[in-house]
């Protein structure tokens, strides 16, 4: 019988394949070891193994598992498997509980004709084909970005049988504010990436903890921020606990204790209220309620946008968003208009709010595919 395939892989790979052909020329200006390009029909194949890995069980639990496509030889420090394994939903699926820590990819190559899992690694070269399965029937395509901060840079994402692409170079009339500018291109050369880097990581942290939670990011030396502040916040810190995210010096045991900041300033947003930090990433106080300012209107409108291929931009009501969260987050900014907020959904949704000068409203951005 013929096996049953997963149109959506075949409808994508042609693209995904262009993307990181054109990804190349550039990157060889940087004069790294790139990894080398999957065709369309290796890539259709790896999505189809992938997809249906994510709909089996193993013991009950769902797989997580990161496929990265390169020979053993590209990788650093790669453990090897005496005989490779074909590549398919019953070996991905089996070996899933050993590999789902992040970080860990599963490598895939060629022997003879076929595609096997040759083994696992951590170090994978620049511009690595990178598939990972983050829930049932959702998959995720990046590629790493070579840079310190070691982040991904999402490329597709798969829910289904909907395509999400993610729009690189958002080219709206407006543009779009400096956080997401950041957030998108992950440049860190770019003035203020660092800071965009670690929104990123708290965003991250965030969503993973599934409680849903708001973080309001608000100007260091001025404290007009408290007027949209129900006052006494519940949990104030008279000592602001410096987040060394932003500050510490590069290298392993920093990005480490960097990590387990963000973890735990991220872990805050799970109690009940907003979570308030400086743009110095000082800690401020959590469980904050938030109200409206006194002679401010209520905020009628925003301006939505996602950063997917296709997305047109729209002019909504904070309601359609989500529940209360997402409404008195935007009220927030409507009322300072020089913070950001951040709110995630119980359900994985994530939306940043800015203020946008150019358009004279708040806007908010959807940028859970960015997360993944």
């Amino acid at each position: 019988m013929k096996a049953e395939t997963y149109v959506a892989a075949r409808t994508i790979s042609p693209e995904l394949h262009s993307y990181f052909a054109c990804h190349r020329k550039k990157a060889r200006e940087r004069a790294e070891q790139l990894a080398p390009l999957p065709d369309a029909g290796t890539i259709e194949t790896m999505i189809e193994a992938a997809f249906w890995a994510s709909l089996r069980r193993e013991e009950g639990y769902p797989p997580r598992v990161s496929l990265a496509y390169l020979p053993p030889q590209q990788a650093q420090g790669p453990f090897l498997f005496e005989s490779p394994l074909p590549l398919g939903a019953t070996a991905l699926t089996r070996l899933a509980p050993a590999v789902e820590r992040r970080g860990l990819h599963l490598g895939v190559w060629r022997e003879g004709s076929e595609l096997c899992v040759w083994g696992a690694t951590r170090g994978i070269p620049l511009l690595c084909f990178v598939l990972e399965v983050a829930e049932p029937g959702l998959l995720v395509v990046k590629h790493h970005n070579g840079e310190e901060t070691r982040k991904f840079i999402n490329v597709a994402v798969l829910e289904g049988d909907q395509i999400k692409l993610i729009e690189q170079s958002p080219s709206d009339q407006a543009g779009p504010p400096p956080l997401l500018r950041s957030l998108l291109q992950l440049d860190t050369s770019a003035h203020g990436n660092r800071s965009a880097v670690t929104v990123l990581q708290l965003a991250v942290s965030m969503r993973e903890h599934g409680h849903g939670g708001s973080l309001l990011l608000v100007p260091a030396g001025s404290d007009s921020w408290r007027s949209s502040i129900l006052q006494p916040i519940p949990y104030a810190v008279s000592q602001a606990f410096q987040g060394r995210a932003a500050f510490g010096p590069n290298g392993s045991a920093a990005a480490e204790t960097a990590g387990a900041d963000i973890a735990a300033i991220g872990g805050l947003t799970a109690v009940d209220g907003a979570v308030i930090l400086n743009n110095r990433f000082e800690l401020l106080g959590f469980g904050a309620k938030i109200v409206r300012a006194l002679g401010s209107k209520p905020v009628e409108q925003v301006y939505l946008t996602e950063p997917i291929r296709g997305a047109l931009p729209s002019r909504v009501h904070p309601d359609e968003l989500g529940g209360t969260r997402h409404l008195s987050a935007a009220q927030f900014v409507h009322d300072q208009r020089d913070a950001v907020a951040l709110v995630a959904s119980q359900d994985g949704r994530f939306t940043v709010f800015e203020w946008s000068a150019a358009e004279g409203t708040v806007r908010a951005h959807r940028v859970e595919t960015l997360l993944l």
